[in-house]
Formats: structure tokens, C-alpha cells, sequence
């Protein structure tokens, strides 16, 4: 399989997804997003960082970018996409995804380890995932927090789209493990047809022996099973 990982001024984690998923055995290309295609990709990825220095709002201008229509179209027309950190904000502001990403509660930025627990199996990056493990994967974002509607978080419930929630390193779900205020913990969702992916946490950095974690590279390997 062939993935495009795109490029904006400001990303800076194109190099690690690249990484991740040339150590799967895949292609992976850098798409610069002042080009218009996707050099025949079957997965595109919109890779975390700060696009356009998250001027006016994280997401806002890359989702104007030149290569955003083809990648909206791939999405439209079934193909797969996802969005990690950034590349999640970019989703939602492309309406791509349904909610939007505030500004966390504290106001601060956060970087740091936490925990996430896949809520279903349902969907091709949770697909074979222990729904009882609490996977240790990094967070680094200022506007992390989900917030949808009350109709919109229904759907989300019913149609099985919310992919991964924050809990703790016991798997519990609460208060207290939620680091930025997503409403009912939310750290990751799909749209309503599953081939778009977004969340907030980088597996990407979890993905390497040497870095003492690979728990996000169990997640990852679920795009390639």
C-alpha cells in the first residue's frame, strides 16, 4: 500500500510517519501541500505540528492549502485518510470530521504521556486492538479539546464513530485522566462512512524500541493489516 503524508509549513511530524510506516514494510511519499496531487496514494496523512504557525486557528489555513481539494475529494470518494494532532484540526475545519477542537481547559499547552482505550473495533485503526488495554501514547497540542453538539455527540454514540477515549493507566474513563476537557473523554473519532480518521494523540511517537514504547506502533499496524 501506498501512503501520502502531506506536507505544511509548520509540520513536524511528516519524518516520524514517514518512518513509521516504511518499518511496516509500506511506501510512504511527502506530498507538499502547494502541489495538487497525491501521486497515486491509496492513504493519505495529514501529519501533526503546527500548520501555518496555528495563526487564526490550528487547522484553519491548512485546510485552504492547494492540495486539500484532491485530499478532500480521495475522502468523498471513499478513499482513506487520517488526521493526527494537527492533521485532526485540519479534518474538522475541512468539515471532514464533525465537532471542532478548542482550546484546552487549562489554556496551556500540554505535552506529555497518556493513556487512551480503543472504544471499538469497528473501524480499520482499532480493528483488531485489546478494548481493554490502556495504550501509553503522547499528546502536544494547545487545542486538543473535542466539543460537538448534543445531536452531533448522539450520532457519534449510535453510529459507533468515537474510536478512542483518555482513561487512565488502568483503563478507567473519568475526570481525572481526560487531559485537556474533550467532553466524555474524547481522543479520537471517524465520519460517518469510517475511511476518516482523526485524533489527538501521536502514535507515531510511540513507535520505536528505542524510545522505551511502542504501543503507538500496535496502533498503527492497524492500517496495514
Amino acid at each position: 500500500m501506498k501512503f501520502g503524508v502531506v506536507v505544511f509549513p509548520g509540520s513536524n511530524c511528516d519524518d516520524d510517519t514517514v518512518g513509521v510506516i516504511e518499518s511496516l514494510g509500506h511506501q510512504a511519499v511527502k506530498l507538499w501541500h502547494k502541489e495538487t496531487s497525491l501521486e497515486n496514494s491509496d492513504f493519505i496523512i495529514l501529519p501533526g505540528g503546527f500548520s501555518y504557525g496555528d495563526y487564526l486557528r490550528s487547522g484553519a489555513i491548512a485546510r485552504f492549502s492547494p492540495i486539500m481539494d484532491n485530499v478532500i475529494k480521495h475522502a468523498q470518494e471513499g478513499g482513506y485518510l487520517m488526521g493526527i494532532c494537527n492533521g485532526f484540526q485540519v479534518l474538522v475545519e475541512a468539515h471532514l470530521l464533525p465537532g471542532v477542537l478548542l482550546r484546552n481547559n487549562s489554556q496551556k499547552f500540554i505535552s506529555k504521556n497518556v493513556y487512551l482505550k480503543a472504544a471499538t473495533n469497528q473501524s480499520l485503526i482499532t480493528q483488531s486492538l485489546d478494548l481493554n488495554k490502556a495504550y501509553k501514547i503522547p499528546i502536544a497540542h494547545a487545542e486538543g479539546r473535542y466539543f460537538a453538539d448534543e445531536k452531533t455527540l448522539d450520532e457519534l454514540k449510535s453510529n459507533d464513530q468515537i474510536l478512542f477515549y483518555y482513561c487512565d493507566e488502568n483503563g478507567q474513563i473519568n475526570d481525572a485522566s481526560n487531559p485537556n476537557g474533550s467532553l466524555f473523554n474524547i481522543a479520537g473519532i471517524c465520519n460517518a462512512g469510517r475511511n476518516v480518521i482523526g485524533m489527538m494523540p501521536h502514535p507515531e511517537r510511540a513507535a520505536d524500541p528505542d524510545l522505551s514504547n511502542t504501543d503507538g506502533l500496535e496502533i498503527l499496524k492497524q492500517l496495514v493489516l
